[in-house]
């Protein structure tokens, strides 16, 4: 988790309360964070990654305040128009194709201000923006930029200007080869054949997101009064929300938010957007989860407590929050109001023994039968990349993507088989035979409350020279015997395999897989040099037979 160093004084100052030393620890543990220690003036404290917008005495302060009742309710901010404006180049659109941006007016640097905006940006980034992946943020003088801003794309061989601790100009190479800065994010930008620029109306550089600002442009100092603040990366409702963090921060911190225009290609939009959402919350839900007889006025007030509002019967979701995403959020958050010191310990009054799974112990039966066969288990993550699903194995039905994704592994698995093409390919450089398999979770779309369905598969790949549809035809047929079953195979067309040596599995009738030689063009896509022949089994569907059985 995440750790932050509070300024007790300042943070007290926002809060509007002093509290007893030992009710201050209590009540920042019950806020459901987790105190380290006080020592002096300084608060040094743990907050989880779902809560970003309390990483900073601002964010930590307007929370804790709502909390211990001083100042409930939702936050309101004002927004005021700066008539100023962002324009973001085409250019950008396959690099990192979003910004959300910013100003902020009247703010009173000294070393200790200083202090905490440089712990907000680093914090956001490491936690909130993934370090700089999903994320990356800059703050600006305004006196040392010209507007209108662009944000825009540009050969490596043509940026050159002096950053952040360097003692002169340096090219972009140079920066991402020898900058400090540079050499920790260079790989943010490895292979891309342009390069993401902010820019102002004199053509100022004012940073190379996400590694690093202009020394020239982009250093605060105790002389800056107003900043211009943006938040670049790939998906505009993330960076929309990161900016609201920060501007409500530095307006807690005195200043005064100015929104721009920002002038994308395919239309314009105005940043920050403070207004909350909104959802219903579900009492009756609630109330089951929590054990607890609450009423809608009391749900409501202990939301306040966390710095909610409410209009019309629902919930007010401050526009900083980026962790409220379903009722168990909400729920979450009164439980804490509420207090889980206040909740009733109750025994339950039923007598169960612990025993394991039978499933598991099914699962754990097959992972012996293969072992027993001379295979080796392999271990894979849920999450590929499209291509290793689709055009590699010579299929076009489409996977389930990731909403918000932001690197390359960016789809759910809908079979196994690809993950372990890949353990094939990428370990040729060992001897064969390379026999393995794998269980573990697939996903397709279904009628659940997600729209995706899991299911539990076994996989089975052997890759050598000799190996044929009769060999992996024998393993099945092994592994389905011990299992006490009998299966037939049928055949069938399947892209990924050769005409005529493939089939679909069943069991008493009921299609429980696919078994077959991988065709030479997948072979090829993976550029493998052995033939390589599997099956694939949802096993879940095995198991129920084998229990009827």
């Amino acid at each position: 988790m995440p750790s932050i160093t509070l300024n007790k004084t300042v943070f007290e100052r926002l809060v509007g309360k002093e509290l007893p030393l030992e009710e201050l620890k209590d009540r920042i543990s019950m806020l459901g964070t987790d105190l380290e220690d006080i020592k002096g003036n300084d608060i040094h404290v743990e907050v989880f990654p779902n809560r970003p917008d309390m990483l900073s005495e601002q964010g930590f302060a307007r929370a804790f305040s709502s909390f211990i009742g001083v100042k409930t309710g939702l936050r309101k901010y004002t927004v005021k128009e700066s008539n100023q404006k962002v324009i973001i180049d085409p250019s950008v659109k396959v690099i990192r194709p979003y910004t959300a941006c910013a100003i902020i007016k009247g703010l009173n640097f000294d070393e200790e201000n200083l202090r905490q905006v440089i712990q907000i940006q680093e914090k956001l980034h490491v936690t909130y923006g993934r370090n700089r992946k999903k994320a990356a943020i800059g703050i600006y003088p305004m006196e040392k930029i010209t507007f209108p801003i662009t944000y825009k794309a540009d050969l490596p061989q043509k940026i050159k200007f002096k950053p952040l601790e360097a003692h002169q100009e340096m090219s972009a190479a140079e920066i991402l080869e020898e900058h400090k800065a540079g050499k920790e994010y260079a790989h943010l930008l490895q292979g891309l054949p342009k390069y993401p620029l902010f820019v102002d109306a004199k053509g100022e550089v004012l940073s190379m997101p996400p590694v690093i600002n202009s020394d020239k442009t982009g250093r605060v100092t105790e002389e800056t009064t107003d900043v211009f603040v943006e938040c670049s990366g790939f998906d505009f409702e993330v960076l929309n929300t990161c900016l609201n963090m920060i501007v409500t921060a530095l307006a807690d911190m005195g200043g005064e938010i100015y929104s721009l225009r920002l002038e994308y290609q395919e239309g314009t939009k105005t940043t920050p957007n403070l207004t909350p959402s909104k959802m219903r919350l579900d009492l009756p839900y609630l109330n089951k989860r929590l054990g607890l007889s609450l009423s809608e006025k009391e749900a409501a007030k202990l939301l306040e407590k966390m710095g909610y509002g409410s209009e019309q019967g629902q919930v007010l979701v401050p526009a900083y929050r980026a962790d409220i995403l379903h009722q168990v959020d909400l729920i979450e958050d009164i439980a804490i109001a509420y207090g889980y010191e206040n909740f009733q310990e109750e025994i339950p009054n039923v007598a169960t023994i612990g025993e394991e799974d039978a499933f598991e112990k099914f699962s754990k039966k097959v992972r012996e039968l293969l072992i027993g066969m001379q295979l080796l288990e392999v271990k894979n993550f849920h999450l590929t990349m499209k291509e290793d699903l689709t055009t590699k194995m010579n299929l076009s039905i489409a996977p389930i993507p990731l909403k918000n994704a932001i690197g390359d592994h960016n789809h759910l698995r809908n079979a196994i088989f690809p993950s372990l093409m890949k353990n094939l390919a990428d370990n040729q450089h060992h001897e064969y035979p390379q026999n393995i398999f794998e269980i573990g979770r697939i996903f397709v779309p279904g009628d659940t409350e997600t729209g995706v369905l899991e299911a539990e598969h076994l996989s089975v790949v052997l890759c050598h020279d000799k190996t044929d549809f009769t060999e992996i035809r024998q393993v099945l047929e092994v592994l389905i015997r011990a299992l006490g079953l009998e299966c037939a195979v049928k055949e069938s067309e399947h892209p990924p395999f050769i005409s005529g040596r493939a089939g679909d599995i069943t069991i008493n009738g009921k299609k429980i897989g696919v078994i077959g030689e991988f065709h030479p063009q997948v072979i090829i896509n993976w550029q493998m040099v052995m033939p390589a022949v599997g099956f694939e089994l949802n096993l879940g569907e095995l198991c129920k037979l084998a229990w009827k059985n």
